[in-house]
């Protein structure tokens, strides 16, 4: 069956469409949120947050305003964020071994690993190096564009219009 009739049936509250779709769009779904969250138990909480969410809203979703994963894929970013930002997170993370801190370093290779794990690695790979390091920082790490400035060490505003650029760099090259 094709994910367009399928998100039909789920609007129409049929479960085994909406089973099905989790099928096709939870692991891709877990990467980004464990992305933004790095905890597997955090991410499997948010994961099923993100249904729930995907079922109470489905109605929401309009093909004419965009992809099916793609609306998908903010409402789990938006989750992580939302995790992430909750008191009760950064008070869990307070209480965390050094270890922790040195494996989310980034290291060459987990831009890579991040951008592989929803299947646009090659269009990432496709931009300029610095649409590469707005996006991660923006999309894959879930900083806000505000710490973004702070952390790429440039006016908001600039981050702000840089990030619009690359995001429409990065949907002409997927529609290429």
């Amino acid at each position: 069956m094709q994910p367009d009739s399928l998100i039909l049936q789920m609007q129409r509250r049929d479960e085994k469409a909406f089973e099905r779709l989790y099928e096709l769009y939870s692991e891709s779904t877990f990467g980004i949120i464990y992305n933004v969250v790095q905890d597997t138990a955090i991410a499997e909480e948010v994961l099923q947050d993100v249904f729930i969410k995907i079922w109470d809203n489905a109605n929401s979703y309009s093909s004419t305003k965009g992809r099916f994963f793609t609306w998908v894929l903010n409402i789990a970013r938006n989750a992580a964020i939302d995790k992430i930002r909750s008191k009760d997170f950064k008070n869990k993370k307070k209480n965390l071994k050094a270890e922790f801190f040195v494996n989310i370093l980034e290291d060459q290779n987990s831009f890579s690993k991040r951008t592989d794990t929803i299947g646009i690695r090659k269009f990432v790979n496709a931009l300029e190096p610095l649409c590469k390091k707005v996006i991660e920082i923006l999309y894959f790490k879930g900083f806000t564009q505000k710490d973004a400035a702070v952390e790429l060490d440039m006016p908001l505003g600039t981050v702000k219009t840089r990030n619009r650029i690359c995001i429409n760099r990065l949907r002409e090259l997927m529609t290429e």
